[in-house]
């Protein structure tokens, strides 16, 4: 069973297709470009429809997914962590 989605291996984010993910959870994801899955321990609670890191991303980071740039790392986000806006911001304004 597929967890979350990612369109590309480059991209740093992936997003979560189930409900119910809690830290601890191993979850599995699907890069469709690629068509090959990955696998992560979620680092911390994540809805459904939400973002997580597939790599760490340092504060100052370009947020990538599906192929395009969504904003700029404001936090430190790990690995299997939510990333949302606690912790990414446009670079809009």
């Amino acid at each position: 069973m597929i967890d979350f989605v990612v369109h590309d291996e480059g991209d740093s984010v992936g997003v979560v297709v189930v409900e119910g993910v809690k830290a601890g959870d191993t979850i599995s994801g699907w890069i469709m470009d690629q068509d090959k899955e990955i696998e992560f321990v979620a680092a911390s609670a994540i809805p459904i429809g939400h973002k997580l890191a597939i790599k760490p991303l340092k504060a100052g980071d370009t947020v990538i997914k599906y192929g395009v740039d969504i904003g700029k790392v404001v936090v430190d986000i790990g690995t299997g962590e939510h990333a949302h806006v606690q912790n990414i911001k446009t670079k809009r304004w």
